[in-house]
């Protein structure tokens, strides 16, 4: 899908159509070590593979890597920046994961993108659209992704939605 479709936004109908298609690609987001310790700082996880740079150095991974929630969590920006719009769409929620797999460690330095494949689209109710995006977060120059995961959106269109979730 080209980008000037990405930027577009689409009826439910159309998307539908696009169902087991690549739609859309983020840019790219570096992962240095002051995003890494800032993560930390939030979620409270201060493990030493993650923010100590010396110590990490003698793992296997021969420095510090981002935490797997880290890159899971830049799912929400890199799918705000790729994935197409909703016509008519008032509010979008966060629904949840299947399947979330972490591949491949991400060293500090490196740079991830995501790429989100529409999997599935179905319509609970009138004013609700569900869609589930294949989403894979890839290391630049890397063999393997960093995580693979099954991403569930749920999107209330305009008119009255059932506000019981």
């Amino acid at each position: 899908m080209s980008t000037d479709t990405l930027s577009r936004t689409l009826a439910a109908s159309e998307l539908e159509t696009l169902v087991g298609t690549e739609v859309g690609v983020s840019s790219w987001y570096l992962i240095d070590q002051a995003r890494i310790d800032a993560f930390a700082e939030v979620t409270q996880d201060h493990q030493f593979i993650h923010v100590d740079p010396e110590r990490a150095a003698e793992t296997p991974f021969e420095g510090t890597i981002a935490h797997g929630f880290l890159t899971l969590s830049l799912l929400s920006a890199m799918g705000v920046e790729a994935q197409p719009k909703i016509n008519g769409a008032t509010m979008g929620i966060n629904y949840g994961f299947d399947k979330v797999r972490f591949l491949a460690p991400v060293k500090v330095g490196s740079r991830v993108r995501g790429r989100f494949v529409l999997a599935r689209l179905s319509r609970p109710k009138p004013q609700e659209v569900d869609i589930v995006w294949q989403s894979t977060v890839e290391i630049e120059n890397g063999k393997r992704p960093a995580l693979v995961a099954e991403w569930l959106n749920r999107f209330y269109l305009e008119g009255e939605a059932d506000k019981s979730c």
